[in-house]
């Protein structure tokens, strides 16, 4: 399996980090008052926004939450089928 480059990270990233910007906007929320109550560093906030590459899933995932959202992981089935959980190759 091949490593993730960083233009491919940040494509995987900006998805998250626009949804994210956007339902903070709806809700009403500038960063800072947003940060606050999901109980977040401001600078936290603006880098995830920003599409930060390493970013720190505890704190993602407390966004999320405030937000009322999760992470959902949905597999490609074609990497499924050639790579066992172990990240090793299958024998075929």
């Amino acid at each position: 399996m091949k490593n993730l480059t960083d233009e491919a990270k940040a494509k995987h990233l900006a998805s998250i980090n626009f949804q994210i910007a956007q339902l903070r906007k709806r809700i009403g929320l500038n960063q800072i008052e947003f940060a606050k109550r999901a109980g977040v560093g401001l600078r936290f906030l603006r880098e995830l926004e920003r599409g930060k590459l390493s970013v720190r899933l505890d704190k993602l995932l407390q966004v999320l939450d405030f937000l009322g959202c999760h992470l959902e992981l949905r597999s490609n089935q074609e990497n499924i089928n050639k790579t066992d959980l172990s990240g090793k190759p299958s024998d075929e």
